[in-house]
């Protein structure tokens, strides 16, 4: 009795003297107090997504509706953003268009990155004959440029909303492939996999515990780069006319169709430049900070 009472003892003074991990939420504090570029990066991220979900109350007009008393004219009080070649204010298109633009871009990202990294993974771990054969898909997927290949998908399917996500995700895959099958090659060799297959632990919950948390930074990085692609993708679909179609508004679409009215009126490209701009830097900082705090080797786990 007295010997089980003092490892009780013992047990209960180790946990005190142990230092706790910190919660989730005070290592996002900690990390973006010491990051201010993440921080900004959440907070330009947290904005357009704010725009985007009360885009309806923000944008003073109907984004379809046209005036042409008022074409081309220049930012005033009435029109923030001025008004484009057909007298719509190019404010409520913008806001209207954050979520078309955040809709495609982001869903395009996350399928694309991750049906990517989960064949990346599997492929990666288990070798052999499946990963030569996954590799040598990706390498004929890889020689087509990425616009010839969104274009030809759309062209095929129709340019609905759905075809151009699933086209511009279908540029993405591949990349997603190569960074997160790299990353695992050189997990799958590292001494606590090794240990943990040589006791017997099963496939599945090696990936689990050890390979798929190493994976998250590279995965997040893919996503925050390749967020910047997908909105230039669209936009340069919209160029060639196989784009998001009327009436849905794309800052892409926007930038590209105006384009001819740059010298008379800059106004009508510069403020979805600038949307797209601020945008893709807020994903790109964001993503920077979030891979040093979801990754172990940077939290020094």
């Amino acid at each position: 009795m007295a010997s089980g009472s003092q490892a009780r003892s013992r047990e209960q003074l180790s946990e005190l003297m142990m230092p706790r991990r910190p919660g989730r939420f005070k290592q996002f504090l900690y990390y973006f107090s010491r990051k201010p570029l993440g921080a900004v990066g959440v907070g330009l991220v947290v904005f357009v997504g704010l725009v985007a979900l009360f885009a309806p109350v923000i944008a003073p007009f109907d984004y379809q509706a046209q005036n042409y008393d008022d074409l081309k004219v220049a930012p005033n009080l009435t029109y923030f953003f001025g008004t484009d070649q057909f007298g719509r204010d190019n404010f409520s298109r913008i806001v209207a268009g954050a979520r078309i633009t955040l809709l495609v871009g982001f869903t395009a990202v996350l399928v694309g990155t991750g049906l990517g990294a989960l064949l990346g993974l599997v492929s990666g771990y288990f070798m052999g004959m499946f990963d030569a054969l996954v590799q040598r898909l990706v390498d004929m997927w890889m020689s087509f440029p990425d616009l010839i290949l969104a274009l030809t998908i759309v062209a095929v399917f129709n340019n609905t909303l759905t075809t151009v996500i699933l086209a511009i995700a279908a540029t993405i895959l591949p990349r997603g492939v190569r960074v997160i099958r790299s990353s695992t090659i050189s997990i799958r060799e590292t001494d606590y996999v090794i240990a943990a297959r040589a006791i017997g632990a099963a496939s599945p919950r090696i990936i689990r515990r050890h390979v798929l948390p190493n994976t998250i930074a590279p995965f997040l990085i893919i996503m925050s780069s390749m967020f910047g692609t997908a909105i230039l993708t669209e936009a340069g679909l919209s160029y060639l006319g196989l784009g998001i179609s009327e009436p849905f508004p794309s800052w892409g679409r926007m930038a590209t169709v105006a384009a001819q009215h740059a010298i008379t009126a800059p106004w009508i490209v510069l403020f979805p430049g600038l949307a797209i701009m601020i945008t893709v830097m807020g994903f790109a900082f964001a993503g920077d900070a979030l891979r040093d705090i979801f990754d172990p080797r940077l939290r020094g786990e």
